[in-house]
């Protein structure tokens, strides 16, 4: 890591390694999962690779949307006193990123969750545009764009009424996860779509919670999510929506040293620096740079705007 980040992330770093360190994915290419090496290697038994598929089936649904309280708390109290200091050509990279995204559609630019409820309508109500864009973020997770709106449409279709807040109290449980079952772990997810409806309907008058806290109460929905749904739902920037794209892209230029972490403190890192009027814009961009050019596995480092500013580029 080229030193454009102050000793402070470090030592963060080094402080939450040990408590981090089972959630822990690695992002570079030269880097393979346990899974995948299990796979390549002829001489593992297969009843070990079984194991190991087993025990991801069962990888709890907010995995991606996890945060470690404390790191993320220690982090923003060692802010007070030590304020961090944006990385050195931060800028450059950042305009570089966008003006390339120009040019390049990706999957979350037509099929992304802002883009997949129903604008309020004589047929359609500000509450029932909210609570799809919910639904379209619960479903979102561990799941592809294209996947994702697949579901929202069969519930839009099949739902008696459509898809609104009465329809998915009244549906059955068993019908949704039909609806929904090419998601990741849509049995889960359907359970949560019944009881956050439920919760909206009592407790939020038949709209949706229209704070961060009260968003991430819901079951299911963690703060990548919440985030989100108060940008698109509620059009509030009250904070960076951080899913493994933006959490991998950010540590590879080198602007986080959160890897081990997780989001949630690449999320708050990000806000101490980052211009509050791009909190927006920075999610699309980076997801949709991550869907089609910095790859998890094997980004096309060669065909990379920033490959020469990058610490990370591999070419």
């Amino acid at each position: 890591m080229p030193k454009t980040r102050n000793k402070l992330a470090t030592d963060f770093v080094n402080y939450t390694e040990t408590i981090s360190s089972s959630t822990t994915s690695k992002y570079f290419s030269s880097k393979t999962s346990v899974i995948e090496t299990n796979k390549l290697n002829k001489s593992s038994s297969l009843s070990k690779t079984v194991t190991l598929k087993t025990a991801r089936k069962h990888t709890n649904i907010e995995a991606e949307e996890s945060s470690i309280n404390i790191s993320a708390n220690t982090l923003e109290k060692r802010f007070d006193k030590e304020p961090p200091i944006p990385p050195v050509g931060w800028e450059e990279v950042y305009n570089a990123i966008k003006e390339y995204r120009k040019n390049i559609i990706a999957p979350v630019d037509t099929m992304g969750c802002e883009r997949l409820a129903d604008e309020p309508s004589d047929n359609i109500t500000p509450q029932t545009s909210r609570f799809q864009t919910l639904v379209s973020l619960m479903l979102s997770s561990q799941t592809k764009d294209h996947v994702t709106a697949a579901a929202v449409q069969n519930l839009r279709q099949k739902l008696p009424g459509g898809l609104n807040l009465d329809s998915m109290i009244q549906a059955n449980e068993k019908f949704l996860d039909e609806c929904i079952s090419k998601v990741g772990f849509h049995r889960k997810k359907a359970t949560y779509l019944k009881q956050s409806a439920k919760i909206c309907k009592e407790e939020y008058g038949g709209d949706i919670p229209n704070t961060v806290e009260g968003l991430k109460k819901l079951p299911g929905v963690g703060p990548k999510m919440a985030y989100l749904c108060m940008q698109v739902a509620w059009k509030q920037n009250e904070g960076i929506g951080v899913d493994v794209h933006v959490h991998r892209i950010t540590n590879r230029l080198g602007w986080c040293n959160t890897e081990k972490a997780g989001p949630e403190a690449t999320r708050k890192l990000l806000e101490s620096w980052l211009p509050r009027s791009l909190w927006y814009e920075i999610n699309p961009m980076l997801v949709g740079f991550g869907q089609t050019t910095c790859f998890p596995q094997y980004p096309k480092c060669s065909n990379c705007p920033v490959k020469k500013m990058c610490p990370s580029a591999n070419f």
